[in-house]
């Protein structure tokens, strides 16, 4: 668990396929997200988020945490069911998970 309360799940632990929600800036995300990653900016997520399914897991992830937990704190409280990816997009490239980049650059974390 967060700090805070919030469920949190390690980068290795997600799931092949899993619905994988990246709620950084578009600058972050331009510069390397995990592949097939769903982008939605937490200043977005409270008018978006009946873009995100609520008939599955929700793996949410930041640069290093800390939005992606006001993320899950915000959605497990209006009924979904979503973990914190602890460490954010840094633990994923660290633990050697496959990224992109939107630029067609070596993808990297910002």
């Amino acid at each position: 668990m967060f700090g805070n309360g919030v469920p949190e799940t390690g980068a290795t632990e997600v799931p092949e396929g899993a619905y994988l929600l990246d709620v950084r800036e578009d600058d972050e995300w331009n510069a390397g997200r995990a592949p097939g990653a769903v982008h939605i900016p937490l200043g977005e997520l409270g008018q978006r988020a009946s873009e995100v399914p609520q008939d599955r897991r929700v793996y949410v992830v930041c640069r290093v945490g800390g939005r992606s937990a006001q993320a899950v704190a915000a959605l497990n409280q209006a009924g979904w069911d979503s973990v914190n990816v602890s460490g954010g997009m840094r633990a994923w490239e660290h633990a050697g998970r496959a990224m992109e980049a939107g630029s067609g650059e070596e993808p990297r974390v910002l």
